[in-house]
């Protein structure tokens, strides 16, 4: 599937397709928050999307990439299972747990689950 913007429970969302340039750097984010502008208010991107770098918090990757959608007001969400990551992180699972609770970033185990949250 190639990224698609459809609308979820009302928001525009841009779907990032599983098969899609890997998210490896600020430049890569900065693109797909590009693909989504005036377009999208919701970019959702595969877990398999995003470079392995990312959920080690201490490479600092996760909190530039999270900060580019904040800074241009588009909210994030990864999409699929990272419970391997979480278990090996006590700081992932502390990010994911407090990402949640927020509105600008989620991390949810499918598209049903941003279903739910947005609507």
């Amino acid at each position: 599937m190639a990224d698609l913007v459809t609308e979820r429970s009302g928001v525009p969302v841009l779907v990032c397709g599983d098969e899609g340039a890997p998210i490896a750097s600020t430049r890569d984010a900065l693109d797909v928050i590009g693909a989504a502008f005036s377009r999208a208010d919701v970019v959702a991107v595969p877990v398999g999307r995003l470079d392995e770098r990312f959920f080690a918090l201490r490479t600092g990757l996760a909190g530039e990439i999270m900060q580019k959608f904040v800074n241009y007001r588009v909210r994030l969400v990864v999409v699929g299972d990272i419970s391997g990551h979480v278990a090996a992180s006590t700081a992932l699972r502390d990010l994911v747990f407090e990402s949640n609770r927020g509105s600008q970033v989620w991390f949810v185990a499918d598209l049903g689950e941003l279903d739910t949250r947005l609507g």
